[in-house]
């Protein structure tokens, strides 16, 4: 990736208000772009399938063969090309090993048919949740989780270094860690919460990009102790200060999340109103990544470092963009 990166997700499947957009004619500003989505044929099949938009739906779409060669000339002009498997209708949950083994030879079938560069992990909803006993994220004991872990690490090992590998989690399953972990000591917790940490933990070494949706979220506490809400630069400097300071999880001190390499982050945002709650301005976009990058245009939030190298900015999405 080049060092600075702009990641979006192309609505290849669906219309999904915004229009079909060829791949042949996605702007060059893509970086990485994310097919959106694969889908499970059920929840706990494992069998992922991803499905082309229909002539009905996307009156403009081109053929298989088009976008193939579509996807060819972006690659030749820099750009990795990634299958994004989940997102809202999307439930993947690898309760077995044969679903786990299911969802390695299904998404190697899409990535060999297409060729493309990687996977992006964009599991929503009730996806991903934890056992009442699995309370330490270094080791996790919920099948979904090591299930996951294990499917993703043998595609990687299958494709080699080169194999992209991004992850696009809510902030439920991330930052709320820092307050909440799963059930809870006591219980009565929503068993979902920071449920993405141990995943990203396992898979750190084998990350090419996390960038967490900073919207369509409710107010989050920062480091700061402080919650934060979506709408301005603030939300998107206390969040990602987070993921590149690491935290305690669930508050215990002696369970900490460490921090990721700056390279490894960007900061996921929608591209218009009408692609998610949270938009926000270029102005505050710039602000952000000012602070974050230069420590200049810092609002009140005080960050515990400036990481010139971060990666960049993933939007949901390419069409919506357009």
């Amino acid at each position: 990736l080049p060092a600075h990166a702009l990641v979006g997700y192309l609505h290849a499947s669906f219309a999904n208000g915004a229009g079909y957009t060829r791949m042949a004619d996605v702007p060059d500003s893509w970086d990485v772009i994310d097919l959106a989505f694969g889908e499970p044929t059920s929840v706990t099949s494992g069998d992922i399938r991803f499905e082309r938009c229909p002539v009905t739906e996307c009156p403009t779409v081109e053929t298989d063969a088009e976008f193939k060669a579509a996807i060819k000339a972006k690659q030749n002009a820099g750009k990795k090309v990634l299958i994004s498997i989940g997102g809202q209708n999307g439930q993947v949950q690898l309760t077995t090993t044969a679903a786990r083994d299911k969802f390695v030879s299904s998404v190697s079938k899409i990535i060999d048919e297409y060729g493309l560069d990687g996977l992006d992990i964009d599991f929503e909803g009730h996806s991903l949740s934890l056992n009442t006993d699995d309370t330490d994220f270094r080791n996790p004991k919920t099948p979904v989780i090591v299930n996951l872990i294990s499917a993703v690490k043998t595609l990687k090992a299958k494709y080699g270094k080169d194999f992209v590998l991004t992850m696009a989690p809510e902030t439920f399953f991330v930052q709320l860690g820092y307050q909440y972990y799963g059930t809870g000591k006591w219980g009565g917790q929503d068993p979902r919460a920071g449920a993405y940490l141990p995943v990203i933990h396992a898979l750190r070494d084998d990350l090419t990009l996390l960038h967490v949706q900073d919207y369509n979220s409710g107010s989050i506490m920062g480091l700061d102790n402080q919650y934060h809400s979506m709408g301005g630069a603030d939300f998107h400097i206390a969040m990602t200060d987070m993921l590149l300071t690491g935290f305690p999880v669930a508050g215990d001190t002696s369970n900490v999340f460490p921090p990721l390499r700056p390279e490894q982050v960007a900061i996921g945002m929608p591209a218009t109103t009408n692609a998610g709650n949270g938009h926000v301005s270029s102005t505050e976009v710039n602000k952000a990544l000012n602070c974050l990058t230069k420590k200049t245009d810092c609002g009140s939030y005080q960050t515990h470092g400036t990481w010139p190298n971060l990666r960049g900015l993933m939007t949901w999405s390419i069409n919506w963009d357009r």
